[in-house]
């Protein structure tokens, strides 16, 4: 199986996004091609700064490896650098 996931990176990782979400991916990783990525894009609507931003999205990829993610088993990536992300929503917008 496929999963696709990604993670809002507006604010600092709490124990909430562990428990809610990476434990998941964890573990969904040993049984799955997981492709999780670091929504940057998605959190532009409730984040105005960008370098919080751009901090808070390194914050997460180091958290993603930290906390269990091992990049060879799965894929994660930031959603700013697939410049095709924002072509497909201005074609469907």
């Amino acid at each position: 199986m496929r999963v696709l996931t990604g993670l809002q990176p507006s604010g600092d990782l709490h124990i909430g996004n562990y428990f809610g979400a990476i434990r998941q991916m964890v573990e969904a990783q040993e049984k799955s091609e997981m492709f999780m990525f670091i929504a940057n894009y998605h959190a532009m609507t409730s984040s105005q700064d960008g370098k919080k931003l751009e901090q808070n999205s390194l914050k997460a990829a180091a958290a993603f490896l930290s906390l269990g993610i091992d990049p060879q088993k799965s894929v994660f990536w930031l959603q700013s650098d697939v410049k095709e992300v924002m072509e497909l929503y201005w074609i469907l917008s």
